[in-house]
């Protein structure tokens, strides 16, 4: 396979531009990490008018698709965990040509992890976690049982993959195999919900008294790195804080985030007076 996908990736390498290029291979007959795709080419580019292009090929029966992505857009998915087969590629894929080490070195980042990224990725994670977990107790409590179950599914992902950056490491595609071994008390909870014989009324009840301690124990980590970016001067509207460079990725989890933050005391209200006596200015800072 490879022989036959040479020469369009040497043409590729050949260009300046190009940092590396992995091949990755289909692991089982169905294969969604490659997109039921024979085989992926994955380039990385410095930078490009079009941060990700797409090309299919077929040979024979078989078929290829090359995927260029820049640099820039690359890291980005991997900041916000939205494109996570690209963890499996970089980690699982053969590298078939690598400039200056790069591919290796970002290898390296993804076992290492550095500290700050791995707070603010926690941080976006916790935002997640903290939404689908208030609107699923939500629904439970207006006895919605099917739509709670749905958005406890989804938090306890969410934990899932917190648990995965705990560990030092980035969340891959089956991530439930990660926890496994990681954290066995969320495995244990997923598990319970997904295949106890109790009422689905009752496995809910009992996860929420769980999830609330584990929510609980993880607040301080999970609130740490927008506590650190809003401490960087004393006052806050809530305009500027979504336009915060490295804010904005919190996306729309953003206001409830800040008010679950609030309730728990890491965030306090500032009120000022406003040209109505009875409105006041909201204003948000952190407790330092």
């Amino acid at each position: 396979m490879e022989a036959l996908l040479r020469p369009i990736y040497q043409e590729r390498a050949s260009e300046p531009n190009t940092l590396g290029i992995i091949l990755v291979e289909k692991r089982a007959e169905f294969s969604p990490i490659t997109d039921m795709f024979d085989s992926i080419l994955f380039i990385i580019t410095k930078e490009s008018p079009i941060p990700v292009f797409t090309k299919h090929y077929t040979y024979g029966d078989k078929k290829t698709a090359l995927h260029i992505l820049t640099e820039k857009q690359l890291r980005k998915w991997l900041l916000l965990g939205t494109n996570p087969k690209m963890v499996d590629w970089l980690i699982n894929g053969r590298v078939v040509f690598d400039r200056n080490e790069y591919v290796e070195s970002l290898k390296q980042e993804l076992y290492v992890f550095p500290i700050n990224g791995r707070k603010a990725r926690m941080g976006i994670e916790f935002a997640k976690l903290t939404r689908r977990y208030l609107e699923g107790k939500l629904f439970f409590e207006q006895r919605n049982y099917l739509d709670a179950y749905n958005h406890m599914v989804d938090s306890l992902h969410h934990l899932a993959r917190l648990a995965v950056f705990e560990n030092g490491m980035h969340p891959e595609v089956m991530v439930w195999n990660q926890v496994k071994q990681l954290d066995p008390s969320i495995y244990k909870l997923y598990d319970e919900l997904i295949s106890s014989e109790e009422s689905l009324e009752k496995r809910l009840e009992l996860l929420f008294l769980a999830s609330d301690f584990l929510i609980h124990s993880r607040t301080k980590e999970g609130a740490q790195h927008i506590v650190e970016v809003l401490g960087l001067k004393e006052f806050w509207t809530i305009q500027e804080i979504h336009e915060q460079e490295e804010l904005k990725n919190y996306s729309v989890d953003l206001e409830v985030f800040i008010e679950f933050l609030i309730d728990k005391g890491y965030i306090i209200i500032e009120k000022q007076q406003t040209k109505s006596n009875e409105i006041m200015h909201r204003y948000y800072k952190v407790i330092r």
